[in-house]
């Protein structure tokens, strides 16, 4: 960065939030209202990840402001940028990529030295092997409801369930979160539903009902989906989410 040293920054991305709350906290000053870890997080709320609201964000004067590709709308970050204000974008779609991404944030980004948690998590991914589902299953994995989304080609969270065994049925679609009338997933014979508590919160009640005779898994969001300090611990927590000795809807 040109503008001098990072020493108030704005988040509009839950896993960047934590990922800079876990390692130098007295930087944040903004959080969207979903940025829900580090629990007691004393920033300011700055609206949603998908309608921030700006002139807080502005009068809050952070050197930087910390945002994603996929979770945040461009014409808000074009509208941050007019502000005058310094807005660092991530894309992730892989776990290589959230390492890196991760890792020139921290240190080069804000200034900070590479924190601990995160050789932990690039130790804990080196060889998931152990935890990973055998023999390997096809799943379907919705990621909402009225419609029916699901994971498609190319995307982070698919990487992550790859390297835990679990072969996405959808993983070849054009789209990367592609909408599937529900027959269409019945009728794909999954091994496996995982079913993540976010973005869409499914539950015990909320989702395996629609898959009668079918083995499902309720899987953490935030381990599936975050890249942050989560990750050191996602190999096994997600592992025994995943292990349905399942038995059927």
């Amino acid at each position: 960065m040109d503008g001098g040293p990072v020493r108030r920054v704005v988040s509009l991305v839950p896993s960047l939030t934590e990922a800079v709350a876990a390692t130098a906290p007295h930087l944040l000053v903004g959080a969207t209202d979903w940025c829900t870890h580090p629990a007691g997080l004393a920033a300011t709320r700055i609206g949603g990840t998908k309608n921030p609201d700006v002139r807080r964000i502005a009068a809050l004067a952070p050197d930087l402001v910390l945002a994603n590709d996929e979770e945040n709308r461009r014409p808000d970050l074009d509208a941050l940028r007019a502000a005058g204000l310094p807005v660092w974008v991530t894309d992730i779609r892989t776990l290589e990529q959230a390492f890196t991404s991760l890792h020139r944030l921290l240190t080069v980004g804000c200034g900070l030295h590479r924190p601990a948690w995160l050789d932990a998590a690039e130790a804990a991914w080196v060889d998931p092997g152990p935890c990973a589902l055998r023999p390997r299953r096809s799943a379907v994995v919705p990621i909402w409801r009225r419609p029916w989304m699901v994971l498609g080609r190319d995307t982070f969270a698919g990487d992550l369930l790859g390297r835990l065994g679990v072969d996405l049925l959808h993983a070849d679609h054009p789209d990367r979160y592609p909408a599937v009338p529900l027959p269409e997933l019945l009728a794909c014979e999954p091994d496996l539903v995982v079913l993540p508590d976010e973005p869409y919160r499914f539950t015990a009640e909320d989702g395996p009902e629609a898959f009668p005779g079918i083995p499902t898994a309720l899987v953490s969001g935030r381990h599936l989906t975050w890249y942050g300090p989560s990750l050191a611990e996602a190999p096994a927590v997600l592992a025994a989410q995943l292990h349905p000795d399942a038995s059927p809807a």
